[in-house]
């Protein structure tokens, strides 16, 4: 039920995410973002 103080420090050094692996995946999500919207855009341009 209740955690050790060595788990929950373990576990909360696991969570911090550093500076540039939060600017790698923010940059990632922009370019899977721009992908997915520009070729939805795109295939409903062709279409008209």
């Amino acid at each position: 039920m209740f955690d050790s103080l060595t788990d929950r420090i373990r576990e909360d050094e696991l969570k911090q995410i550093h500076g540039t692996e939060r600017l790698l995946r923010l940059a990632a999500v922009v370019v899977v973002s721009f992908l997915l919207f520009g070729g939805l855009y795109l295939v409903v341009q062709h279409l008209e």
